[in-house]
């Protein structure tokens, strides 16, 4: 058995791209019955289990039928994780940048080039 060093805990964020929050939200919240999920005491999504579903409206990405989410995976330090990646040789994307003083997030490349981003808390938070 290997042991995981880079310490990914879950998946933390599935981000999807919407065009129209309102409608995505009543669908989320109403049709669906999803319980709202927050950071801060402000609503970022909804949960399914300890995983949020993020809705995104203006995202880079347009919704598609054949979706290819964002995904983020949580650790327990992000700084530490892209040091480790990096010292494996996997491309880093986007390095660790710090949001709204609570999360520390940066993301990396696959062998396909797809982007999976990470994240942790940043001390104290």
């Amino acid at each position: 058995m290997t042991t995981n060093s880079l310490q990914f805990n879950r998946v933390r964020v599935i981000a999807l791209s919407v065009l129209d929050s309102e409608r995505a939200n009543k669908f989320y919240a109403e049709i669906l019955g999803l319980p709202p999920a927050y950071e801060d005491k402000e609503q970022v999504g909804y949960l399914i289990g300890e995983t949020i579903l993020m809705p995104k409206a203006n995202w880079d990405q347009p919704p598609v039928q054949d979706p290819n989410p964002r995904v983020t995976l949580e650790t327990d330090d992000a700084r530490e994780t892209e040091k480790a990646l990096r010292s494996r040789g996997v491309v880093i994307s986007d390095p660790v940048e710090i949001y709204d003083r609570t999360h520390a997030v940066g993301s990396f490349l696959d062998t396909e080039g797809n982007k999976i981003w990470f994240c942790s808390y940043v001390n104290g938070a």
